[in-house]
């Protein structure tokens, strides 16, 4: 019954799209060809009494999505900080969808806090607020710890989030799939894969241990980091369903006429934001993958607080110097580095042209460069080199897509606090320090030590695989269909990595 019930909610979100006045505006916010938008329009109509009929305060795109559910909610936060896509309008209508959603009623957010602790809420606080914050997954509420009196944030998840969530979830799934049967043309686009990226976003959301990790881990990454805070964790206070951090004050980033008024320098801020973002990502791996002005404050001595750590992202060492190298590249405006790093890294077809993806770039390039500082956007950037390599046959790269959009997410946050930022002259100097430490001789050295490291924990093993290689040389066996490199081949690599660690050593 998964395909009749998916189907059934396929049109009930048309339906309320129709029925709230959201679809005319969304439609319009796509520039969609009329002939598409009539035929929408008439589909849609006989379905209106299907759709939910939302809170009549609140915008048609915002009151629809609320109506429809979490993960359509989810959906619109991700689309709050792309009006490059939905437009300007319908992106400040969204933004409500970040931290100011109905919240439900603290009693039951009490009963949560005590089944999941196992004590009542009045033994573990003497204080526990109204909810100050509401969002599509969790709540926040202010406490006051009945030990020490330490002033905390609880956060609660939403009773019965996990199951509509897997039930939204699912006619995704089922949409992504009618796409790829019906249009094949967007199966480069992957969309059941970035569905199932989304999931596995989202399901790491809904288990507030793994947020608790999380926040452990990135507070531990970023200890250094001069003018940034992750708030401490209380751990004894946590489990799958609530999450205890330190209460931190501060103005929210999108609150710019109280950042002013309080003294900061908000371009400093902006520049900030976009570095700290860059550095975490390019030198950790690990970086905060919801970064929007609803998750960031200015302390009161300006530094940077970060909140809500359900979404993060991770790359590996490789594909950080890619991104690293695709950046720089266009900093330099060496667009044949550029073209050259996407086919060394696999991303375009080997069959295609180097050189006319290169000159593609330029074309992506140099119109940017060519703006005025304010207008210069790695939005737009994501946006004209998606075209291009969507001509060359790329596929869409899952393990980027994170990445991608919170970089999105970061500008629009720093263009907030100065709209004249320079989005390249704030990269450089980080990018500039990872390219130095990580790619040309020093980076070879460390990575053949490390190469070097791995083969010597098999040291022992070495001369019985010699050995077992030379007796199978000796007599040799049919060849099989499929050979993988002979193991003489690996006892061969074993020993030049070995020379190669000594002449490395010889350099320290």
């Amino acid at each position: 019954m998964r395909g009749p019930h998916n189907l059934l909610r396929l049109i009930r979100t048309g339906a309320t799209f129709e029925r709230t006045g959201a679809m005319a505006e969304v439609l319009e916010a796509l520039d969609a060809p009329r002939p598409l938008r009539v035929a929408i329009r008439v589909l849609a109509a006989p379905f209106r009494w299907l759709g939910y009929e939302g809170d009549p305060e609140m915008p048609p795109a915002t009151r629809a999505l609320t109506a429809l559910g979490p993960a359509y909610i989810k959906f619109g936060q991700i689309l709050s900080t792309r009006p490059d896509v939905v437009g300007d309008e319908i992106a400040v209508q969204l933004r409500v969808l970040q931290d100011r959603l109905p919240p439900f009623p603290t009693a039951q957010a009490k009963r949560a806090v005590a089944i999941e602790l196992g004590q009542p809420v009045d033994k573990l606080f003497s204080e526990f607020s109204e909810p100050v914050a509401a969002a599509s997954i969790a709540q926040v509420h202010q406490a006051r710890l009945a030990e020490t009196g330490e002033t905390v944030a609880v956060k609660v998840l939403r009773p019965g989030i996990e199951k509509a969530f897997r039930r939204d979830i699912d006619a995704f799934y089922f949409v992504a799939r009618m796409i790829e049967r019906l249009v094949p043309g967007s199966r480069r686009l992957r969309p059941v894969e970035v569905i199932a990226h989304f999931e596995s976003v989202v399901l790491g959301e809904l288990d507030l241990r793994l947020e608790a990790a999380a926040a452990a881990e990135f507070a531990a990454n970023t200890h250094d980091d001069a003018g940034f805070e992750v708030p401490a964790l209380h751990w004894h206070l946590s489990g799958r369903r609530v999450m205890t951090l330190k209460w931190v004050e501060g103005i929210s980033a999108a609150r710019t006429a109280e950042i002013d008024a309080a003294g900061h320098d908000r371009a400093r801020l902006a520049e900030r934001v976009l570095q700290l973002f860059l550095s975490h990502a390019l030198r950790d791996g690990y970086f905060h993958g919801d970064m929007h002005q609803g998750n960031l404050k200015v302390g009161p001595d300006g530094t940077l607080i970060a909140l809500d750590f359900g979404i993060m992202g991770r790359i590996d060492e490789y594909t950080r110097r890619v991104y690293a190298e695709i950046i720089f590249g266009f900093i330099r405006k060496d667009y044949r580095r550029v073209a050259e790093v996407h086919f060394e890294a696999g991303y375009v077809p080997a069959d295609r042209d180097v050189d006319a993806f290169a000159s593609a770039l330029r074309a992506v390039g140099e119109p940017i460069f060519g703006m005025d500082a304010s207008r210069i956007s790695m939005a737009r950037l994501l946006n004209y080199l998606f075209e291009v390599t969507e001509r060359f046959g790329m596929q869409t790269r899952t393990e980027l897509i994170l990445l991608q959009r919170t970089m999105v997410v970061v500008e629009g946050v720093a263009r907030t606090l100065d709209p004249h930022i320079n989005i390249w002259k704030a990269a450089r100097p980080v990018v500039e320090d990872y390219i130095r430490d990580n790619i040309g001789p020093k980076a070879v050295a460390r990575d053949l030590g490390r190469t070097v490291q791995v083969l010597s924990r098999f040291g022992p093993r070495l001369p019985a695989l010699a050995e077992a290689a030379l007796v199978r040389q000796s007599h040799p066996e049919p060849p099989a269909p499929k050979r993988e490199m002979p193991p003489l081949a690996w006892v061969a690599i074993g020993a030049g990595l070995t020379a190669a660690a000594g002449w490395i050593a010889s350099l320290v």
